[in-house]
């Protein structure tokens, strides 16, 4: 999710989350202008956002005041909670229980649990379309990707609109800013598959490195980016073709996992799970730029919309690990639960 020369649309930017770094911000966030002969006044400051923290292995959320740093308070989800996202109306931020194939719905704002969906089958890993009209869930122990309509005015909100068989062990998610491909890394086959959105049929299957794991999408929907958390290599696949070209493996550390964007369009950081370390990527000259320390099995990330704090779940440790980008310093550990994987925060940096 790089470099493109046009801006995609609002709507696009709810659908992925980045409606909070954008404009003015909502009316509570601006200062009032003063009137003639009227002495100026401030809106009252917004609260700090929560930090989410998944433990896959404690079946709950950490929830994190990001000034003092404290754990709120731990919320119970279903089995396995691994990955997280948020709704298009911004009104809700989705777990997903794997184990449990349930879906839980927090308040972005306050942590509250609002509703839990039952009845998804093997959720792992999710993602809506930019387009708002498609909800798709890669099924990591099923072996298939489900996509579903969503209609939040409608009563359950998803409904399935196909079932596709996929290779071994449908891991991560990625999708174009047109909302017509949806592509998947099959960790156990080696593969990455694209499927069509309006057809709900897979378009191609190609072979990649060992054990992919994490993609990420550039702005431009041409460069895929693959991490191969069995080798050492993120692969840059040209995708903008009618079939997939690879067109560099870069070396980054030993277990390359999972990717996130520092906000800026150009560069994009991947977890290295077996070297502790955080390589910083350049996805216009497709090149490490800049290493970071990741202790404890880094895993997923967030950037925090100062641009400078960059939340680390350390999956081995059982914390969450905040980072100074500029300085490369590791400056806290938060202790969260088993096996924190997604992490995350509506004030965040945006997503490319």
């Amino acid at each position: 999710m790089t470099m493109g020369s046009t801006r995609p649309g609002r709507r696009a930017l709810l659908a992925q989350g980045l409606v909070a770094c954008l404009g003015a911000g909502p009316a509570w966030a601006q200062t009032a202008a003063p009137g003639p002969g009227a002495a100026a006044t401030t809106a009252a400051p917004r609260p700090p956002r929560p930090i989410f923290v998944l433990n896959s292995q404690d079946a709950d959320v950490s929830i994190i005041d990001p000034v003092t740093w404290q754990v709120r308070k731990r919320v119970p989800t279903g089995k396995e909670p691994h990955h997280l996202y948020l709704t298009p109306d911004e009104k809700s931020v989705i777990v997903a229980n794997a184990a449990g194939n349930t879906l839980t719905f927090f308040d972005p704002l306050t942590g509250e649990v609002q509703r839990t969906l039952r009845g998804i089958a093997d959720p792992y890993h999710l993602r809506f379309s930019p387009d708002m009209k498609w909800f798709v869930v890669a099924a990591n122990r099923l072996n298939h990707v489900d996509i579903y309509r969503w209609n939040p005015t409608a009563e359950p909100p998803l409904a399935l609109a196909r079932r596709i068989p996929a290779g071994k062990v449908p891991s991560h998610l990625a999708i174009d800013s047109r909302s017509q491909l949806a592509y998947v890394s099959l960790q156990d086959s080696d593969e990455l598959m694209a499927i069509e959105l309006a057809t709900q049929q897979p378009r191609w299957t190609v072979k990649v490195g060992k054990t992919p794991a994490d993609i990420f999408l550039t702005a431009d929907d041409r460069t895929l980016l693959v991490g191969l958390t069995g080798d050492r290599f993120v692969e840059a696949w040209d995708v903008s073709g009618a079939a997939p070209v690879l067109t560099k493996r870069i070396a980054t550390g030993e277990g390359a996992h999972a990717f996130r964007a520092k906000g800026d369009r150009r560069h994009v950081f991947v977890s290295n799970r077996v070297a502790n370390t955080l390589s910083l990527i350049d996805t216009q000259a497709l090149a490490v730029v800049a290493e970071l320390p990741g202790p404890g099995g880094p895993d997923c990330m967030e950037m925090m919309a100062d641009g400078r704090t960059l939340l680390l779940s350390s999956r081995w440790a059982r914390k969450l690990t905040v980072i100074d980008v500029p300085s490369r310093q590791i400056v806290r550990q938060v202790d969260v639960g088993r096996s924190p994987h997604g992490v995350w925060t509506l004030d965040h940096a945006p997503r490319q």
